[in-house]
């Protein structure tokens, strides 16, 4: 009876100790439970978030950056047609790269070569300038840009991601073509490369320092965050116009945003699938993963290959989908374009990246190719109607 009530007693006491001990339990110690009901939630047409030209123009951008630094990087400042022909599935250009060449003559001119009478091209005045701003902002900003991408492998929960990953971000995170082709050259210290399985290469980063995501950063600045684990930090939301939820969602998001925030940067390992804690996660990946883009958008199937790595579930895509007062989903150009609202909304919220302002200047010059070309085709009709007439009179 005596040692039944002692041993008793020394469970108490060493109960007490743990609690004592450990006043912040790790994730996986709380209760995770599932309120959310999976019903249809009607998608909501926003004009405005569909008419930024600096992210649906994006798609014609890529390429056409591509074809601008072959130019730039060459001898002469100028390539011919057989240079790049046959390059095109690999500079992502979507149709003939002559003709997508002389789509754009704000950008690209041609003109007739020294040999062969091939077709050359070369850089406007305009792109020269704007490819000497570009470079000059990979150059002033190289730090910050690192950031970004110290950031984007840090968010793994390995702390590498495989090179092939990297540079399928590559054009969203706003990385320069030497990071990647000689990164221990052009990077800092920080940065390893790896050997993986398969004799595949990646990407590490050695770092101590604790990393905070954009939520974590706002809410201390306005005093709603101490550093502590666990805390509950809400997402800013941005409702389209028209846009209304119904009762039961509306009444479910008031209770996500109650739900304890778990960084992405931190370890996740005792998360329950499928539980509320475990879906304001993915929400801050992608949240976070869209704050570290130029455009702070992305195609959507391109963000599918980062699930393994980032600890995303298999309907990720369903997160988009779900949060419509946190994200955007667009239609445009055949594709579906993932927009973080806040970013859009608040354009002090979310520190905008070094190279935006440049790719809005490309975009615009881009378009002034549609002006020129409109004026060619009025010219060619005008000449072309008075050889008819001039016709007419010598008929006569």
């Amino acid at each position: 009876m005596l040692s039944t009530q002692y041993k008793t007693r020394s469970l108490r006491k060493l109960l007490s100790t743990i609690s004592v001990t450990h006043k912040h339990p790790p994730p996986y110690a709380h209760s995770q439970k599932q309120t959310y009901v999976d019903v249809y939630m009607k998608w909501k047409k926003d004009s405005y978030f569909d008419s930024i030209d600096s992210i649906h123009k994006s798609l014609e951008l890529k390429p056409l950056i591509s074809l601008k630094n072959c130019i730039a990087s060459s001898p002469d400042g100028c390539i011919s047609i057989s240079a790049v022909s046959k390059r095109g599935i690999e500079l992502g250009v979507p149709i003939k790269v002559a003709r997508f060449l002389r789509s754009y003559p704000s950008v690209f001119e041609e003109f007739t070569g020294p040999q062969y009478d091939l077709p050359w091209f070369r850089l406007t005045q305009k792109a020269i300038e704007l490819d000497l701003e570009e470079k000059s902002v990979y150059r002033d900003f190289k730090g910050e840009i690192q950031a970004r991408l110290k950031k984007f492998v840090l968010m793994s929960g390995e702390k590498w991601l495989p090179f092939k990953i990297i540079q399928g971000m590559q054009w969203y995170l706003g990385l320069p073509d030497e990071y990647l082709k000689d990164p221990e050259a052009n990077l800092d210290g920080c940065f390893r490369v790896v050997q993986m399985g398969d004799g595949l290469k990646g990407l590490a980063v050695e770092s101590n320092k604790r990393v905070l995501s954009v939520i974590q950063n706002h809410a201390t600045k306005r005093g709603f965050y101490s550093g502590e684990p666990m805390e509950v930090l809400s997402f800013p939301l941005f409702p389209s116009k028209g846009l209304r939820l119904k009762r039961k969602i509306s009444d479910w998001f008031d209770e996500f945003q109650k739900v304890p925030y778990i960084s992405l940067y931190e370890d996740y390992s005792g998360l329950k699938t499928g539980s509320d804690v475990s879906e304001k996660r993915v929400v801050g990946v992608l949240h976070e993963l869209l704050s570290l883009f130029v455009e702070h958008a992305a195609e959507r199937k391109k963000l599918l290959c980062l699930r393994e790595y980032l600890g995303l579930p298999q309907k990720v895509h369903k997160a988009f989908e779900r949060h419509l007062y946190i994200f955007y989903l667009s239609p445009r150009n055949k594709t579906c374009t993932a927009i973080l609202k806040e970013a859009c909304c608040d354009k002090l919220a979310i520190e905008a990246h070094p190279l935006s302002e440049v790719r809005k200047k490309f975009v615009k010059l881009m378009k002034e190719s549609e002006v020129i070309l409109k004026n060619r085709r009025l010219q060619n009709q005008t000449v072309h109607h008075r050889s008819e007439n001039l016709k007419l009179d010598l008929d006569c």
